[in-house]
């Protein structure tokens, strides 16, 4: 099964990275170029910037009551499965392997910014994916970025439909997932057609064949991912007086910003 080879070139990883100190430096600032990122890093100056505005809200009952199940996932089972798997692993290794998603994601990114007239973001997404595949050793590290100031231009198929004036709809928080919208949740399956983690039938660059190893490869980056920004979700906890309506205008802002960029 293709998963397989998700696992077998972890463990790869894992034992480049020990004799990583001999064979290939890897400056430090190398791997902080997901698109998640991106949003964590912006979020630090955007709190106090966004004005709130009236979100329309009609499943605000339901979108609680999820949040409230979310939040309670997260403390109680990610947050502690994160935190073994930080103890385990060592922080480059779980940085490389975020690098080696993101590249994965190439398609999802540049298809977006062509589709949007951003022929340059493009041209540096497809240099960025051909130089980290190649000279990063399929992904895990990030050359282009640290040797060729390439950097990373997230658009997925929401930015593109509001880019174009579609609207983002009632808000809806999503299982496990977090906040979202009627736009961002139909444009997932678009995006989906183009990412090679894919829980749609096709018979093109997937590495997973079924949901059993679509959910364990997204479960095993999710995990991965808040391990090495795992204070930032405490922090907004802490701003809020209440946390659904929180989250729920921290998204809708953010998402017009980016689309307004």
């Amino acid at each position: 099964m293709r998963f397989v080879y998700l696992i077998l070139m972890f463990t790869f990883l894992f034992t480049l990275s020990g004799c990583s100190t001999n064979t290939i430096e890897q400056p430090k600032e190398v791997t902080l170029n997901q698109d998640r990122d991106d949003f964590n890093g912006e979020l630090e100056g955007f709190f106090d910037e966004f004005e709130v505005e009236e979100i329309y809200d009609p499943f605000s009952g339901y979108n609680r009551a999820m949040t409230t199940f979310n939040d309670k996932a997260y403390e109680y089972v990610i947050k502690p499965v994160a935190k073994g798997y930080k103890y385990v692993i060592h922080e480059e290794v779980r940085e490389s392997v975020r690098n080696f998603f993101n590249n994965l994601y190439f398609p999802i990114r540049a298809t977006n910014n062509l589709l949007q007239g951003k022929f340059y973001n493009t041209y540096e997404e497809t240099g960025r994916f051909i130089i980290n595949t190649t000279v990063g050793i399929l992904g895990f590290f990030d050359p282009a970025k640290v040797h060729f100031n390439l950097e990373a231009h997230e658009e997925d198929f929401g930015q593109t439909l509001g880019f174009y004036g579609v609207g983002s709809g009632p808000h809806i928080v999503l299982p496990l997932l977090g906040p979202s919208n009627l736009r961002d949740l139909l444009s997932m399956y678009p995006d989906a057609l183009l990412s090679p983690i894919d829980y749609t039938e096709r018979s093109y660059w997937t590495l997973t064949d079924t949901w059993s190893e679509y959910l364990g490869a997204r479960t095993f980056e999710e995990v991965n991912y808040i391990s090495l920004d795992m204070e930032k979700y405490d922090e907004i906890k802490q701003d809020a007086i209440d946390l659904y309506p929180y989250l729920r205008d921290i998204y809708e802002q953010y998402r017009k910003k980016q689309i307004e960029e």
